[in-house]
C-alpha cells in the first residue's frame, strides 16, 4: 500500500472516528470483552466449570467494595462458591461463541437462497420466498423452547449438558435464516438487472459464476450491517433460553445462565449475582448495535439523516 493511499485511510479513519466516537468506543469495549474471553483460562484466576473447586463457606461472598468480602473474589461469588469473575469471563465467552456461529449458519443459508430467489425468479423464488414467510411467521423464542424442550424431554438433561453449544447454534442459526434471505433476494433483483451482470452471460460465463463473482461482492454491503445486529439477537436469544432453563447449564453457565442461578438470590441480598452478569450482557448488546449502525452509515451514506 502506498504511502498517499495509507495517509488517505487514515484521514478518512479519522474522520469517522470524529463523527462516530460511540461507535469508537463500542468496538473498543467490544474488543476488550473478546480479548477478555479468549484469554479467560489465562486470566480468570478459577475455573467455573470445575465444581470440585468450589468450597460452599465461600457461597455468596459480595464483591470487595461492599463490607464482608473476600479479596480472592473480585465480583464475589454465587451460590455455589464459585468465582463470579471468572464464571461471567467464561460466560460471556459462550455467549459471544454462540452469537457468532448462528449467525454464521443464517448468514450462509439465507444469503445462498436469498441469491437463488433472485437471480433466477419465477416457481424458485416464489417457493424460496414462501418458506421464508412461514419461518418469520414462527416466533424465534417460541421455536427454541420447543425444540429444546423436546431435546431435553427425548435425551435427558446430560445429553443437552453435552450438546448444549451445538444445538443453541443450530436452533438460533435455523430460525433467522429469512432474514438474510430476503436482503440478500432484494438486492439480487436490483444487481441482476444491471448492465455488468448481462456482460457477464454474454461472453459466457455461467450461473454460478455470475452470482458469486459478480453479484455476491456487489451485495455485501447491507449483509454485513444485518450480520452486526443479528450477533445481538442471537446473543440475546441464547440469554433468554438459558434464563428459561432451556440453554446452558448451570455446570457450563453462560451470562444467561448466571443471571438466573443469582435470580432468586436478589430477594435475600446477593444482587451481584443477577445484575453484574446482566450488565456485561447489557453493555455487549448496546456496543453491537451501536457498532451495527455505525457500519450501517458508513457503508451506506444515504441512510444517514440530514
Amino acid at each position: 500500500m502506498s504511502a498517499g493511499a495509507t495517509q488517505t485511510n487514515a484521514r478518512a479513519f479519522a474522520n469517522f472516528a470524529g463523527e462516530r466516537p460511540g461507535a469508537i468506543l463500542a468496538a473498543v469495549l467490544l474488543g476488550v470483552v473478546a480479548l477478555a474471553c479468549l484469554f479467560a483460562p489465562l486470566i480468570a484466576p478459577q475455573d467455573p466449570f470445575d465444581l470440585a473447586s468450589f468450597d460452599l463457606l465461600d457461597a455468596e461472598l459480595p464483591p470487595v467494595w461492599q463490607e464482608g468480602s473476600d479479596p480472592r473474589f473480585i465480583l464475589g461469588t454465587d451460590a455455589q462458591g464459585r468465582d463470579l469473575y471468572s464464571a461471567i469471563l467464561y460466560g460471556a465467552r459462550i455467549s459471544l461463541l454462540v452469537g457468532i456461529l448462528a449467525v454464521v449458519i443464517q448468514s450462509a443459508i439465507g444469503v445462498s437462497l436469498g441469491l437463488l430467489a433472485g437471480y433466477f425468479g419465477g416457481r424458485v423464488d416464489s417457493l424460496i420466498t414462501r418458506l421464508a414467510d412461514i419461518q418469520l411467521s414462527l416466533s424465534t423464542l417460541m421455536m427454541a423452547i420447543i425444540v429444546m424442550a423436546l431435546f431435553r424431554a427425548g435425551l435427558g438433561g446430560a445429553a443437552l449438558s453435552a450438546f448444549a453449544v451445538p444445538l443453541l447454534v443450530l436452533v438460533i442459526g435455523l430460525a433467522e435464516w429469512p432474514v438474510f434471505a430476503r436482503t440478500a433476494r432484494a438486492a439480487t433483483l436490483v444487481e441482476a438487472a444491471k448492465d455488468y451482470v448481462r456482460a457477464a452471460r454474454a461472453v459466457g460465463s455461467t450461473d454460478l459464476a455470475v452470482v458469486h463473482r459478480h453479484i455476491l461482492p456487489n451485495i455485501l454491503s447491507p449483509l454485513v450491517v444485518i450480520a452486526t445486529t443479528q450477533v445481538a439477537g442471537a446473543i440475546m436469544a441464547e440469554a433468554a433460553l438459558s434464563f428459561l432453563g432451556l440453554g446452558m447449564p448451570v455446570t457450563k453457565p453462560s451470562l444467561g445462565t448466571l443471571i438466573r442461578s443469582g435470580y432468586d438470590l436478589m430477594f435475600a441480598g446477593a444482587w451481584w449475582v443477577t445484575v453484574l452478569p446482566g450488565l456485561v450482557l447489557i453493555g455487549v448488546l448496546i456496543s453491537i448495535n451501536v457498532l451495527g449502525d455505525a457500519l450501517r452509515d458508513g457503508l451506506d451514506p444515504r441512510s444517514r439523516g440530514g
